[in-house]
């Protein structure tokens, strides 16, 4: 799936509103703890945001998050548990040995800030940017929310080399979705989101590439930078002094189609694994593998050209001084092969399962997609693996229908036991053709 840098306008989170907050100076003690049904927060100095529990709209769910506390519709900035929200009855401790804990109503730790803190945590702290530390009795940083960020960027963080943020599977739906953006520029030594609303790549020879055209800065205005749901990275601003039901307003970088949204798309030979999930995993309409081709043939497949597309999943094997026909015949001729990208005398060969797919102009890429084509079998007729793929499921509908009709036949002696159907099922055991009996292929009316 491809993704650029754009903005756009944000939509309401959906969520339910946001309970009385308790105040405070943004120091937490340890020992200090919110739950579900405490309705309370733990607010930074000014005010601008807060740390709590916040509910998922229609359930009973919750999410340990850190949003911007004085917007009306509490835009969620950072969160703790989106693969499993929390029930109601959770609590939310902060312990000095490891930092912050989520319970249960029964008890069981289903989160922590962090595996092992070099150090013992002495207080946290909600500050204004945002960012939510746990600090040593020297005020040392132990932890952050800065330092393990989800999908969202606050003015004054920075994404060192290696630093991913992950988009959300949809608007309200906190589970991982399918985008990732990773920091790897091989000659940038930061990702800056700074004071200034500046977002730029900090490079290792002090200079650096700017995306944004136009400066805000974070005294005057809501900000943030977000890697949505649709795999665009896209920064937002909202005036501090707005008020009643306002939204973010989008601070332009650049656009990627008239819309500024991504089209994602499944290659020829591929469908949507979820149909009502546009931004999901495509599933090849063939089979393809080493496993079930004891005489692998290169005339089984064929490739489809594209043009600049790429994904981030490593190559398991490089093949130098090669050349355009050959990388896309040694693609063919590999049963592991699903792909292979041609780039400057290079063939990248990459398998299943494939992730973050992107088209991008700067690649000079040739890339070749296996698909099957119609090939003739042993037996001389013409066939292909969408074919095979039928016939596979018309065996094993035969293969239960068998089955059936050995359980239903009137003598009980002649009937499978129980073991005998697992068996059956499994394949372990050959299922025979039954002996038909026609009086139990019809229901008496009456």
């Amino acid at each position: 799936m491809a993704f650029t840098v754009c903005l756009f306008l944000l939509s309401s989170l959906l969520l339910l509103p946001t309970y009385v907050l308790a105040q405070t100076n943004g120091s937490i003690a340890v020992g200090a703890s919110l739950s579900t049904a405490g309705n309370s927060s733990w607010l930074s100095p000014s005010g601008d945001f807060a740390f709590g529990f916040r509910q998922l709209e229609n359930n009973d769910l919750f999410l340990l998050s850190i949003w911007f506390a004085k917007i009306p519709d509490k835009t969620i900035v950072w969160y703790a548990n989106g693969d499993k929200p929390a029930p109601d009855g959770s609590v939310v401790n902060l312990t000095a040995n490891s930092g912050i804990v989520l319970t249960s109503p029964q008890g069981d730790q289903s989160w922590k800030s962090n595996q092992t803190i070099a150090g013992v945590v002495a207080h946290g702290v909600m500050n204004d940017t945002g960012n939510f530390v746990l600090e040593n009795e020297q005020s040392a940083k132990l932890w952050e929310t800065f330092k393990n960020p989800t999908d969202t960027m606050l003015p004054g963080q920075i994404l060192e080399t290696g630093g991913k943020l992950s988009s959300r599977n949809s608007e309200t739906n906190y589970t991982r979705g399918h985008f990732q953006l990773d920091f790897q520029d091989s000659e940038g030594k930061h990702l800056v989101f700074n004071e200034s609303g500046d977002f730029y790549i900090l490079r290792k020879n002090g200079g650096y590439y700017k995306f944004t055209a136009e400066e805000r800065a974070a005294r005057d205005y809501y900000l943030q930078t977000t890697l949505s749901f649709d795999g665009v990275l896209a920064q937002y601003f909202l005036p501090k002094t707005s008020v009643g039901n306002i939204s973010w307003v989008p601070l332009c970088i650049c656009t990627y189609k008239a819309d500024k949204r991504p089209t994602c798309e499944c290659p020829t030979g591929y469908s949507l694994l979820d149909p009502n999930d546009p931004y999901g995993s495509c599933n090849p309409a063939f089979k393809q593998g080493c496993e079930n081709e004891p005489s692998y043939a290169e005339d089984l497949y064929d490739v489809q050209v594209l043009a600049n597309t790429d994904w981030l999943t490593s190559s398991y094997m490089q093949l130098n001084d090669s050349t355009a026909d050959t990388c896309s015949q040694s693609c063919k001729q590999d049963c592991s092969c699903a792909v292979a990208i041609y780039s400057n005398q290079t063939c990248q060969k990459k398998k299943f399962p494939l992730s973050y797919g992107r088209e991008d102009n700067n690649l000079n890429a040739t890339t070749f997609i296996k698909l099957t084509t119609v090939y003739k079998k042993k037996n001389g007729s013409t066939s292909n693996v969408s074919d095979d793929r039928a016939m596979d499921g018309i065996k094993e509908l035969e293969k239960y229908l068998m089955i059936a009709f050995w359980c239903i036949q009137e003598d009980p002696s002649v009937r499978p036991t129980i073991k005998k159907v697992i068996q059956m099922l499994e394949g372990t055991v050959e299922v025979s053709v039954p002996p038909m009996n026609p009086s139990s292929l019809y229901v008496q009316s009456k």
